[in-house]
């Protein structure tokens, strides 16, 4: 049973305290509470632990606390390492690699999709069929190789139309190829993202999550701490002024029983007092003498 005369004993060393040195069970958090009781299993809410000893177990709580936190994010960094090991893929540059591999058809092919889906390109051969039709129409220049109805003109264009078909094609086979790399390449670079983002999108909740929480955890324990420290400041304050009040009582007293004794000595030097001295001592004499005879 503790005593609440103003002393207590602690639950550590079993020395005796004031109430102001230190707290009971019951009035500190439940982990910090159960961090006591891994030592001492019997104590209950109503026994008292000095401050001293109360200031060991809050900072072996925030020790836990960031050990603790550490060791998750040690565990998310191997999870973030693992995850960038995995994927082996690099990273290229499609466009590039293409036309470091192209041959001289499929560069021909190109320039001739290019010109031919141009309005140069219709423009001229507008042009040219006009002067075409112009020319074996009207006779110029004594020219009269084509007539109406211009099959030469006519099969010209079928040649044109047959060669340019498949220059298109192979031109959009390998805007096809260019797409399906591309495309490929975007898949592993996505998914090598997502990957990451998961991981770190953990870091953050676990910063959120349990980093925050920890840390106000940790402020409001060294909060308290400080507020221990401030009681008891105020306590040996008050200690101190009870005490030099008490100081101040005892020499003020000196004074006043200094003052009461000095007209005692006046009346003993007094000559009134030094002749009944002088009678006394005769009479005491002349007893003495007829005390002889």
């Amino acid at each position: 049973m503790q005593e609440f005369n103003g002393t207590v004993y602690c639950l550590v060393d079993h020395k005796e305290y004031d109430l102001v040195d230190g707290v009971f069970l019951g009035d500190l958090d439940g982990p910090l509470r159960a961090l006591i009781r891994l030592d001492f299993p019997k104590a209950t809410n109503q026994d008292f632990i000095c401050s001293e000893h109360l200031v060991h177990y809050r900072l072996l709580k925030m020790d836990q606390m960031i050990a603790k936190d550490y060791r998750q994010n040690h565990k998310l960094n191997q999870k973030l390492t693992r995850v960038l090991q995995k994927d082996t893929y690099q990273v290229v540059d499609v466009r590039q690699q293409l036309e470091h591999s192209l041959t001289v058809g499929q560069r021909v092919a190109d320039a001739v999709a290019h010109f031919a889906g141009s309005w140069p390109f219709i423009i001229s051969f507008v042009l040219i069929m006009l002067l075409w039709i112009t020319v074996n129409s009207l006779h110029l220049f004594g020219a009269h190789f084509d007539p109406y109805p211009f099959i030469l003109l006519n099969l010209f264009l079928s040649m044109v139309a047959a060669i340019q078909a498949p220059l298109i094609m192979m031109s959009q086979n390998r805007s096809a190829e260019y797409d399906r790399m591309e495309s490929a390449n975007d898949y592993h670079v996505n998914q090598k993202s997502e990957e990451e983002i998961r991981v770190l999108h953990s870091k953050v909740d676990h910063m959120i999550q349990q980093d925050q929480p920890n840390m106000l955890q940790i402020q409001k324990i060294q909060t308290e701490m400080l507020g221990s420290i401030e009681s008891q400041v105020n306590e040996l304050r008050r200690l101190q002024t009870y005490f030099d009040d008490h100081i101040n009582d005892q020499e003020g007293k000196q004074p006043k029983q200094q003052k009461s004794s000095q007209p005692a000595r006046r009346q003993m030097d007094s000559p009134q007092s030094v002749s009944h001295n002088e009678q006394s001592h005769k009479q005491s004499d002349h007893g003495s003498l007829h005390v002889d005879k």
